[in-house]
């Protein structure tokens, strides 16, 4: 139970990242925020290998080149991605698109490792991508209010970002199956913290002039939540858990990221959650589940 707990735990704080990115793009640039939250984690991280006796691995240039790509896709473009999306579409659609994570990673596994798809798998796909059209609420007209788009071409743009910023996640993970050999996940995220400050503070410097920008305080404490409660302790909470449950339960509790996120957007946000959202997120969470059902003796399922 105290397994369970601790991974549900780690994922409501993934969900409470979209509500977090939707206060920061309205108050902060990009690539400074991302810049500025993982200057925030770095130290925290640092002071938890050195608290552990963290042993650093060898990285030879293969393996260097793949973690620079890793940080490049998954903690500087994820997050870039998000945030920037969230200038354009609710918290609560954003919510259920994030919640494709597994469905969109577990593609990737077939086009970039060669895996076979399964009937399984391909359902899924279909569910979940039926799910995202659903929950878009484009072309659907209920009564009630809608959530705050600048328009309907706004909402898709919004909508394609997050998925793209889901896409980077997912490629993250691809990208760490190539690895020759495999890093423990504090040192790991250690290396993705210090390499994505590394390349969004470049960017940040570069295009977005970071020096001169304005700091908006509620901006600002989203960030600082960002870095300390879904980054730092969402790590700890989600391995804390997940040693102690089967890779099986463990997968099931992504679930709860998507939930989360349009719960969060409904209290903190006040964002009103409309029927295509609710069918929308039916079908994510259908899709998931229906992927994370196995047996246990295919092991641990890899998350971030």
């Amino acid at each position: 139970m105290v397994g369970y707990l601790y991974c549900a735990l780690a994922m409501v704080t993934v969900g409470s990242t979209v509500v977090a990115s939707k206060v920061i793009a309205a108050g902060l640039p990009p690539f400074t925020a991302t810049a500025l939250r993982f200057m925030v984690a770095l130290p925290v991280f640092l002071a938890l290998c050195w608290l552990l006796r963290v042993r650093w691995p060898r990285i030879g240039r293969h393996d260097a080149a793949l973690l620079l790509l890793q940080a490049g896709a998954g903690s500087v473009g994820y997050t870039v991605l998000l945030i920037s999306g969230m200038s354009f579409t609710s918290a609560a659609t954003a919510g259920v698109l994030v919640g494709t994570l597994p469905i969109i990673s577990a593609a990737f596994a077939v086009l970039g490792l060669g895996e076979r798809p399964t009937l399984r798998l391909l359902a899924a796909i279909a569910l979940a991508s039926l799910g995202v059209l659903v929950a878009s609420g484009v072309h659907w007209r209920f009564a009630g209010p809608a959530p705050v788009v600048a328009n309907e071409a706004g909402q898709m743009l919004g909508m394609a970002l997050v998925l793209a910023a889901v896409a980077c996640e997912s490629f993250f993970i691809l990208l760490n199956k190539r690895l020759s050999a495999p890093i423990e996940a504090l040192p790991l995220s250690t290396l993705m913290c210090a390499l994505g400050l590394l390349l969004a503070g470049g960017a940040a410097l570069v295009f977005e002039q970071a020096w001169r920008i304005s700091m908006n305080a509620a901006a600002l404490q989203a960030v600082l939540y960002y870095a300390l409660v879904p980054t730092v302790l969402g790590f700890v909470l989600w391995y804390a858990g997940s040693a102690r449950v089967s890779g099986t339960e463990a997968a099931l509790f992504t679930a709860l990221s998507p939930i989360s996120a349009t719960l969060f957007a409904n209290i903190i946000l006040h964002e009103a959650i409309t029927p295509p959202q609710l069918a929308g997120m039916v079908c994510v969470l259908a899709a998931v589940a229906s992927l994370a059902w196995k047996p246990a003796a295919y092991g641990r399922v890899e998350t971030l």
